[in-house]
């Protein structure tokens, strides 16, 4: 295991930690609703977003005990998103990480509730958040912005709403991007800034943004050229569904080019930063590279 592996699991491990408590103290009734929430947040994954706001508050000097609960409320949004993104109205995905999605082991309804019910929830938690001050309160409500009408629902929407078009406008597909993916990872990475007091909030915000590009890339790239095995979906359904994706507007090989490029201009906004970046830096070359 590389220093960058080893790194990686052990804020991942942090996190899991926060969430195995919080799975821990669900008591919700009737029981399908506990099982469904449980079962999407114990899916595993990459844990990216959290393990993103733990490193970056590090880099800042910011104790993680601040950042535990945004975290938390952070990744319970993620996985509302993927419950509902894998609906049939949706994405009509049947698995998630490997196993089958929500629906197919709750049905639709259930899913549709477990995933308003996460959502509900993150809110709650960052409610909770606001009673510590001034900057918590503006940090909760910068994920609220990401996660809303104005952010990720946004992109989904407008990514519902152009699918099958005849023609790729590049505007709508960096709209797409920015809103659909990049938000919560801006989110991710912006919080820590804010509860130190706006430090580096101009260069983490694009930062994020850019990373979020770079991942969306990579998964419309990965759709293509992955396999099931390892991507844990289906693969081949973005061309099959007529999704805007890069690869549909620039090509394969141009994908990869710009896949690249994003991530150069990821880690050159890091070297502008004071203190250690080398875990940021290997975590957008690990979202270059990833094969899942």
């Amino acid at each position: 295991m590389t220093e960058f592996e080893l790194n990686y699991e052990n804020l991942k491990k942090s996190f899991d930690g926060i969430l195995d408590s919080f799975c821990a103290g669900l008591d919700c009734k009737p029981e399908i609703l506990n099982d469904s929430l449980i079962y999407s947040l114990r899916l595993g994954g990459k844990r990216i977003r959290p393990v993103l706001m733990f490193a970056v508050g590090k880099l800042l000097g910011l104790d993680s005990q601040k950042l535990k609960n945004f975290a938390l409320a952070l990744e319970l949004i993620h996985t509302y998103s993927l419950i509902h993104d894998d609906l049939p109205e949706m994405d009509n995905d049947d698995f998630r990480r490997g196993k089958p999605s929500n629906h197919k082991v709750y049905g639709t309804g259930n899913a549709v509730l477990a995933g308003d019910g996460l959502l509900n929830t993150a809110y709650s938690v960052l409610f909770g958040e606001c009673f510590n001050g001034s900057e918590y309160v503006s940090a909760a409500k910068y994920i609220c912005d990401c996660a809303g009408i104005k952010g990720m629902i946004a992109g989904q929407s407008a990514d519902l709403l152009h699918q099958n078009d005849s023609e790729i406008d590049e505007d709508v597909l960096d709209f797409i991007y920015e809103n659909k993916t990049s938000k919560l990872i801006m989110a991710a990475v912006v919080v820590p800034s804010i509860l130190c007091g706006g430090k580096y909030y101009s260069e983490l915000k694009l930062f994020g943004r850019d990373l979020g590009f770079l991942f969306q890339i990579t998964d419309d790239i990965l759709d293509v050229e992955g396999n099931f095995e390892n991507l844990g979906k289906s693969v081949g359904k973005d061309s099959a569904e007529g999704k805007y994706t890069s690869v549909r507007l620039y090509g394969l090989d141009k994908s990869n080019v710009k896949a690249d490029l994003l991530c150069e201009r990821c880690v050159k906004i890091l070297e502008s930063f004071n203190g250690n970046t080398e875990f940021l830096k290997d975590l957008v070359n690990f979202v270059r590279q990833r094969i899942n």
